[in-house]
């Protein structure tokens, strides 16, 4: 397991692994400051900027304003929304490895409650959502990017993919329904369960993407032409026809949460997995450790 974990990250640029290192061992934030930067243009465009350094880490407190945003944006009729990343090589690190090892149970159901709830408000949302990625974007973090309805990636030196299964996570079946609806099934499947990772431009071949741009800014403005080829079409046919057009890993989620809503729990909670994440964690403080030595 260590071998394969340390192959996985060899995939990642140096810059970018530093990073990643720093963040993932990064303490839970648990105060209400903070997490991400909402803004609404002139033209009714919100961007919501994820802004947790040094990576991004998806943590209770960052899903939590994640989903406030929604709502907050549907109450003034926001005509669409894009998330993108305040940091210069990382859209985000995906989610936080420290709510997922030896964690505190009740926080651990509380933040997949409120992972599944950000998951839901994408689903169902009103206005359409796009992504504007910059930087690498592995596991949560490509999942985050999937659940809206338009990916724009800028050109870089970083991946993009959704690589749980190096960590030993399983991942719920309404994501592999997710990814099959957003690549070619097959090579849905070989994705997921080799973990691979996709740079920019393989990532628009695969899929993955929609579009490619040079940089952040024009990424985001990318987002936003798609978002106003919505200006002339009424809310409920948009919302209730991609709710249609997305049913399969939609409904696959409400039926997950439905029958067992604390299975991430229990499946995260396995030794194997705690082995697995334990793994990685020792593995990234000899990094830390070398690296201030």
């Amino acid at each position: 397991m260590y071998k394969y974990i340390m192959s996985l990250f060899r995939q990642i640029s140096r810059v970018n692994r530093l990073q990643l290192l720093s963040g993932c061992m990064r303490s839970i934030s648990s105060s209400s400051e903070p997490l991400l930067d909402l803004s609404v243009d002139g033209q009714g465009i919100a961007v919501l900027t994820l802004q947790r350094p040094p990576v991004n880490s998806l943590n209770l407190e960052l899903l939590q304003q994640i989903s406030q945003s929604f709502d907050d944006l549907a109450a003034q009729n926001c005509k669409g929304m894009v998330v993108t990343s305040s940091l210069p090589t990382v859209f985000s690190a995906g989610l936080d490895i420290k709510e997922l090892y030896k964690p505190d149970i009740k926080r651990l159901n509380l933040f997949w409650s409120n992972f599944h709830n950000v998951a839901l408000k994408f689903f169902t949302s009103e206005f359409p959502t796009a992504t504007a990625i910059n930087g690498h974007t592995p596991a949560g973090a490509y999942a985050l990017a999937m659940l809206s309805e338009y990916r724009v990636t800028a050109k870089g030196n970083f991946t993009i993919g959704f690589n749980d299964t190096a960590l030993g996570i399983v991942p719920s079946t309404w994501i592999i329904e997710l990814m099959r609806h957003t690549m070619n099934s097959r090579r849905a499947e070989l994705a997921a369960t080799a973990s691979t990772m996709f740079s920019p431009s393989d990532a628009l071949k695969e899929g993955l993407v929609d579009d490619i741009a040079d940089d952040k800014a024009e990424a985001i403005e990318k987002c936003k032409q798609f978002i106003k080829k919505f200006n002339n079409i009424p809310k409920w046919t948009h919302s209730e026809t991609l709710r249609k057009t997305r049913s399969i890993p939609l409904e696959t989620l409400k039926k997950f949460l439905a029958e067992n809503p604390n299975q991430m729990t229990e499946s995260v909670m396995k030794k194997d997995t705690q082995d697995s994440l334990g793994v990685y964690i020792e593995m990234m403080n000899q990094r830390k450790r070398q690296k201030t030595t």
